[in-house]
């Protein structure tokens, strides 16, 4: 053996071997375990690495000769057990190698890592990649401008397990099967994927008997999930994540990866040690102002230690490598308001990790979306970072619902949203993209479910319904769940379309949820993320049930690419936008919009340049009503229906209009939305 470099971290293929160097500023004593294949228990061979030859500053390092790509690997890291004064290892444990590229978790027991003592025959193991050898066809990163996006929020298993997903077994809930149904994406019209968690995570990471199936429990930061490749084997993944990333940008779709660099699987001070706990806890995490414990921001029982050197260094490494070696186009953050907290955890202006990320050059094309709170209660939306962080609006998603529901003082908010959001973004100067608009998204009810249920039940989760949020907006349009009521049913089916009509005409950056173009159903559970079957799975006989609201959401999608060219234009802020823009406000009487608490009604229209105009109009009140249609004007043609959403299906999205409208009304029905259009002459 040589004795190996501290840099590259991780597991490096040389001309004679594999070099490893971690890092551990506190580590005794450092052993580098090998394991000769996949199901060996034991390791087959221990390495002592000496302080005199192996340590360089605070890393441990070694080459080992005669190996490879493949080789399974891990580490144990022996020093002080005091867990009140923070220190916590444990020197008979069995360790991840942070930068590992990929994870073998043939026999992982998280409860034998939960507790004190040798869990070797349980553990995970890291396992050397060599990245050199794919072939990725002249791959390049799209660059996608936002003025064009429309993100489609997926889980990769999700999406393919069902059994009616028409794919061989082996493929089911796979990234090979994710490019089989990429004719259904482009065929829907979205320009970007936003996956779920695809970082190696802990399905073990839930209540007894079920399994963690959304993945925010990362184990590494560096390694793709291999429960989600038709190939079991760690390293195969790689590549097929590569194929997927490949073949996705082929089809004009860029990749967005939900990533979670807020908390880890080893949960607080019960929870397992599997890595950073037992490498160097108080460097990698949060503690509590007596050290024993964790600070909490995120829910889960730790935060990481984000704006320490070490952590910043090992989050911007993991952001590099998806991006150079993986090609991914953009992140969105989990709980980013994380990332804004200090060593100590309290609330900072300019967080050194948001810089370094926001000014990395390797990062620089990328996409960056932030969830601008955590669970501390830190809200950061509209205050997040500079402007090439785009940020979810959770905003414009319980206002539109409020003012779906017919809640009361919910019109002045619907404007805002339908505008951008300026009052959360103009004063900044944000682009017109800057908010990140949904209605539904993976945490909460689907778009069917917040239709359809008043309350969460969330009780197959094994928590007593006390899981997920109360706060829903949701209403059941009369009836609690599934009926047989064809009048309910029209009318949660419309209050669907006006949704996304709402999503999809607002200024910003649209998000939609897996399957909510089809009516998917979590039959009321508004938590599911330990429900690995098929209340989760996209069901794809709904494709065929449901083909009319599919159709009026791919025509809207393919409409607002269309003039979103026209409306937005790079480099130019909100405010420019809207104080250039040509926008006329109405209610049911023109040029007289009523924005009282009491209001249910909303009308605007809209000048593009000398191009085409747009009406407006949305009745949330519950009988129908006569809204006044501004007369054409001198060079355009009269006023065609676009959109009512009232109209059965295919009467509800016309792609080639040709209805002229006659006379100064339109009769809004109940709970419904109408756009007119005018072209010029």
């Amino acid at each position: 053996m040589k004795a190996g470099s501290p840099f590259p971290l991780g597991a490096t293929v040389t001309a004679n071997g594999v070099n490893f160097s971690i890092f551990s500023s506190r580590a005794r004593a450092m052993h580098l375990l090998l394991f000769e294949n996949e199901d060996a228990k034991t390791a087959s061979r221990v390495i002592e690495l000496a302080p005199e030859t192996n340590l360089t500053g605070h890393y441990w390092h070694v080459e080992v000769p005669d190996i490879g790509a493949g080789q399974i690997y891990a580490y144990r890291a022996d020093g002080p057990y005091a867990p009140g004064a923070g220190s916590r290892f444990d020197g008979d444990k069995v360790l991840l190698d942070p930068y590992g590229k990929a994870v073998c978790a043939k026999h992982y027991d998280r409860a034998m890592s939960s507790q004190r003592g040798d869990n070797e025959a349980f553990s995970m193991r890291s396992v050397v990649v060599n990245l050199r050898s794919y072939d990725w066809e002249n791959d390049q990163p799209l660059s996608l401008p936002f003025q064009q996006m429309v993100i489609y929020e997926l889980h990769v298993a999700g999406f393919t397990r069902h059994p009616n997903s028409s794919l061989p077994e082996n493929k089911r809930g796979t990234y090979a099967g994710l490019i089989e149904k990429i004719p259904y994406l482009i065929e829907l019209g979205i320009t970007a994927v936003e996956l779920m968690p695809i970082f190696q995570f802990d399905p073990q990471d839930a209540p007894v008997g079920l399994q963690n199936y959304w993945g925010y429990s990362p184990i590494s930061f560096f390694a793709p999930h291999p429960g989600y490749s038709s190939d079991p084997s760690p390293v195969a993944c790689i590549n097929e994540f590569r194929d997927m990333v490949k073949a996705l940008h082929r089809a004009g779709i860029e990749v967005i990866l939900d990533v979670v660099y807020n908390h880890t699987a080893e949960g607080g001070a019960d929870g397992p040690t599997l890595c950073l706990k037992g490498l160097d806890n108080p460097m990698y995490y949060i503690l509590s102002e007596d050290r024993s414990s964790y600070a909490d921001f995120t829910g889960t029982g730790n935060t990481l230690n984000v704006n320490q050197s070490v952590v910043r260094r090992m989050i911007t490494d993991s952001l590099r490598y998806w991006v150079s070696e993986m090609h991914v186009d953009g992140f969105r953050f989990d709980l980013a308001s994380v990332l804004s907290r200090d060593e100590s955890g309290r609330p900072i202006v300019n967080a050194p990790i948001t810089w370094d990320i926001d000014s990395d050059p390797v990062l620089a094309g990328t996409k960056l979306m932030a969830e601008a709170w955590d669970a501390g209660g830190l809200y950061q939306v509209g205050s997040f970072s500079k402007d090439r962080w785009k940020e979810w609006n959770g905003k414009f998603r319980d206002d539109v619902r409020s003012f779906l529901k017919s809640d009361r003082g919910s019109v002045m908010n619907l404007k805002q949203r339908l505008l951008g959001s300026p009052d959360i973004y103009m004063e900044k100067f944000h682009p017109p993209e800057q908010s990140i608009n949904f209605v539904t998204c993976h945490d909460g009810f689907t778009l069917n479910d917040l239709v359809s249920f008043n309350e969460k039940h969330n009780e197959a989760n094994g928590e007593e319904n006390r899981d997920g949020t109360s706060d829903n907006r949701s209403w059941n349009c009369g009836e609690e769940g599934p009926t047989e009521n064809a009048e309910i049913e029209a009318l949660r089916e419309r209050q669907i379309r006006n949704a996304f009509a709402l999503n999809l005409i607002s200024i910003g950056t649209p998000l939609l949820l897996m399957g909510d173009e089809v009516r998917r159903t979590q039959g009321g559970n508004n938590n599911p993320y330990c429900q690995n079957n098929e209340t989760s799975w996209f069901d794809w006989d709904l494709c065929s049930k449901n083909a009319g609201l599919r159709r009026f959401v791919s025509i809207l999608i393919r409409m607002r690419r269309h003039f979103g060219s026209l409306i937005h234009q790079r480099d130019l802020s909100l405010r420019a936008l809207l104080e250039h823009a040509e926008i006329e406000w109405h209610g049911v009487k023109l040029f007289s919009p009523d924005l009282s608490d009491d209001s249910h009604t909303l009308a605007a229209t809209a000048y593009v340049g000398g191009g085409p105009a747009f009406h407006l109009m949305m009745n949330a009140y519950w009988e129908p009503l006569h809204f006044a249609i501004p007369t054409a004007r001198e060079n355009a043609r009269s006023w065609f229906r676009v959109v009512d959403t009232f109209q059965p299906s295919p009467l509800d999205v016309l792609e080639s209009p040709s209805e002229t409208i006659l006379g100064c009304t339109y009769l809004l029905q109940p709970r419904s939305i109408v756009v007119l259009g005018s072209l010029p002459k």
